[in-house]
């Protein structure tokens, strides 16, 4: 199924079609339809994969849930000067500045999960760690209050869900109940906010400055949890990979385990990509997951060899003009995070390891359990 195509091993045909897309998972071919747009638009990125019904319609509209062309959806005019206003948010100096303390809200994670798996307790790294890091970051440079961690992450999972996942109507409905009331507030901080977002109300109203916060709330600290998720995974199950630098570790985790599987764009009009004609309309699967194992990228595409060449030719933030804004924010906590991490990994067994939901576009991981060996 489309949903999972990232479980499955990469086809021979670098664009094929499939489910009523054209999937692109080829690096070369990949980068060339993201970077491209005169060809290509990204105004299906934040469209519903499985049309939602009218009740969960209801029940979003209920509480004026809208998401303008800001950031990911957005091909107009104004998606220049709304990412210049946020990209100050990211900027490199302001990351960097994150880092000493970073590090110690990963050291703090990391003891607190060494003293409960000490005790003798099975400890989610998911929910301890992951979940907790890039969303801490991410209030910090945006200047938001999302102190209730557990609220932040059952809204943010269910928006990927309901609009990236294979939920049946009823599920639907329950997913609307969480992510409709969560937008009511994001809409209200939007509403008095200054900075980036202020700014962007002012200039193209509140509409615009709530789905941008919609988007990077989600966006912003998901991914990277998710991503963290699956490295320290990847990291128990082999542990001789903590051997290299946390930073080339990294970058090999992007490459083969990009947080985000496929994005979409479609087609302005009929073309080509490869050999495969595309016309006018068509939703075309940016399968970056596939693209960073693509021969050519790396010395040893399919194997993750930290600090091989190649190893940051991934496509796991994107390319063009809808490049992830967040990409060093994501680097910089990762790499806190596997170098305070280090010393315990080798030390635990897995209980639970994680297990992805169907979803088009995010790997929606379940927890990850380890306790102590022995």
């Amino acid at each position: 199924m489309l949903f999972e195509l990232w479980k499955h091993p990469r086809p021979a045909a670098p664009v094929f079609r499939r489910d009523g897309q054209v999937v692109v998972a080829s690096h070369r071919l990949a980068r060339e339809v993201l970077a491209d747009r005169e060809r290509f638009s990204s105004a299906n990125a934040l469209d519903a994969v499985v049309p939602v019904p009218a009740g969960p319609l209801r029940e979003l509209a209920s509480h004026r849930f809208r998401l303008p062309a800001t950031l990911a959806n957005n091909d107009t005019a104004t998606h220049g000067p709304i990412r210049e206003r946020f990209g100050e948010v990211f900027a490199p100096a302001r990351v960097a500045a994150l880092r000493p303390w970073l590090t110690g809200l990963a050291r703090r994670a990391a003891a607190v999960a060494a003293h409960r798996l000490r005790a003798g307790e099975d400890v989610d790294l998911d929910a301890a760690v992951s979940s907790e890091v890039p969303l801490a970051a991410l209030a910090r440079l945006m200047d938001l209050d999302v102190a209730a961690t557990r609220e932040v992450k059952r809204f943010s999972r269910a928006a990927l869900e309901l609009f990236w996942g294979d939920p049946d109507p009823g599920r639907q409905r329950e997913l609307a109940e969480d992510v409709g009331p969560f937008h009511a507030l994001l809409r209200a901080r939007a509403r008095t906010a200054g900075g980036a977002t202020g700014d962007l109300r002012d200039a193209y109203g509140e509409d615009a400055a709530t789905a941008a916060l919609f988007f990077l709330l989600v966006a912003g600290q998901e991914t990277t949890s998710q991503f963290l998720t699956l490295l320290l995974h990847r990291l128990l199950e082999e542990p001789t990979l903590l051997d290299h630098e946390p930073a080339s570790i990294v970058e090999e985790g992007l490459r083969l385990l990009p947080p985000i599987t496929s994005w979409r764009r479609v087609a302005l009009h009929d073309t080509q990509i490869g050999d495969v004609a595309v016309h006018a309309g068509d939703s075309v699967l940016v399968w970056l997951a596939a693209a960073g194992a693509d021969e050519g990228v790396a010395e040893c595409p399919a194997r993750m060899v930290p600090g091989q060449r190649g190893s940051r030719r991934h496509l796991a933030f994107g390319a063009g003009a809808h490049r992830c804004l967040g990409s060093q924010l994501s680097r910089l906590e990762a790499e806190v995070v596997v170098a305070e991490l280090a010393r315990l990994l080798p030390r635990c067994a897995v209980v639970a390891a994680p297990v992805s939901d169907p979803n088009l576009s995010f790997r929606m991981p379940s927890p990850l359990v380890v306790r102590l060996r022995g």
